[in-house]
């Protein structure tokens, strides 16, 4: 059974000013999305790149999650340190992913050029980070989705199945 991370980075959130309202939304998508059986591990955090490395490196290292989402933190703003926290452990940057969910997220706001999400690998985690706004995080899993379940199973992550009516995976023959 797949281990899924789910990461909210926002001071706001972290301290109760606000409900934490992209966490939720990452489980949705995936709950919609997913077929196989997994389980959540979450996380709220404050901004900043040694909290978001300490938790991915609990996450990724100490909990083995497959799959570990963070939405947050991603923008130019100089408490935005998700990459950089990222960066500390990452074995792998997968630009690619951050390629299309800026590319896809352009087509309804212009100010998806400032976005800085990316993903990589860290040990045989995969790592997405995402937007913040739940809608945006239902835009960017829709676009990189597809490529998640391959990615799995070339890091040796546990295996999943999608819902081919919300994301059809994408597996060479």
């Amino acid at each position: 059974m797949a281990l899924i991370g789910v990461i909210t980075v926002s001071d706001r959130a972290s301290a109760g000013v606000y409900p934490d309202k992209s966490g939720p939304a990452m489980e949705s998508w995936l709950g919609a999305a997913i077929t196989t059986p997994f389980r959540i591990s979450r996380a709220i955090i404050p901004d900043g790149a040694g909290k978001v490395a300490d938790t991915l490196k609990r996450f990724c290292s100490s909990l083995k999650a497959d799959l570990v989402l963070v939405s947050g933190g991603t923008g130019p703003a100089l408490r935005d340190q998700t990459q950089e926290g990222l960066a500390l452990l990452e074995h792998r940057e997968l630009p690619g992913f951050g390629e299309a969910m800026r590319m896809v997220s352009l087509r309804e706001v212009p100010t998806a050029i400032l976005s800085r999400q990316t993903a990589a690998i860290i040990d045989k985690s995969l790592v997405i980070t995402l937007p913040g706004k739940p809608s945006a995080i239902a835009t960017c899993l829709s676009a990189v989705f597809p490529a998640v379940p391959y990615c799995l199973d070339l890091i040796g992550a546990a295996r999943i199945e999608t819902d081919p009516a919300i994301c059809t995976a994408f597996r060479p023959a």
